[in-house]
């Protein structure tokens, strides 16, 4: 079974005027431009007194060599959202108003394509060959996917500031 390590975790709330369809596209269109592969596991609106409630989760995997891929699990939360109209521009525009939350975890994946689970002593091997031989290389890998997540979570706090000001 492929070895899923977790790199790091990072959280965003924001809690002013967003526009939430623009953020949910800027953050897969980021993940596409850097070549991940999205996909939604689930997605749940729940009409409350208070506004909508929504969960949503993603997983996005990007290969990076035969034997390591990376996955990224996104987690949205939005309590209490409803739609206000917000003058930009001398223009009236619709945004949203509410609690987003977003948590993204990112993991490293070994062996992903189950090469080395045909028996135990090529498990065994494979314990070997990462504490041992790859050790640097998953060093390496385990900085880049932690910084791309740094990356993101940074131009995400800055559209959210950016749609704020507006």
């Amino acid at each position: 079974m492929a070895e899923k390590d977790l790199i790091t975790e990072e959280k965003i709330k924001h809690a002013e005027i967003f526009d939430f369809k623009s953020i949910y596209n800027f953050v897969y269109e980021w993940l596409l431009s850097n070549e991940y592969i999205v996909a939604e596991k689930s997605y749940a609106e729940k009409i409350k007194p208070n506004g909508k409630e929504i969960e949503i989760e993603w997983a996005a995997l990007r290969k990076v060599s035969d034997y390591f891929r990376f996955f990224l699990k996104f987690r949205w939360f939005i309590v209490g959202m409803t739609d206000v109209e917000v003058i930009k521009d001398s223009v009236k525009v619709k945004m949203n108003k509410g609690v987003f939350e977003l948590k993204i975890s990112a993991y490293l994946e070994k062996d992903y394509e189950n090469k080395w689970e045909t028996s135990f002593f090529s498990k065994f091997l494979r314990g070997l060959y990462d504490r041992y031989i790859i050790k640097s290389r998953i060093e390496k890998y385990e900085d880049k996917i932690g910084g791309e997540l740094k990356e993101l979570i940074a131009q995400i706090k800055a559209f959210l500031a950016l749609e704020s000001s507006r």
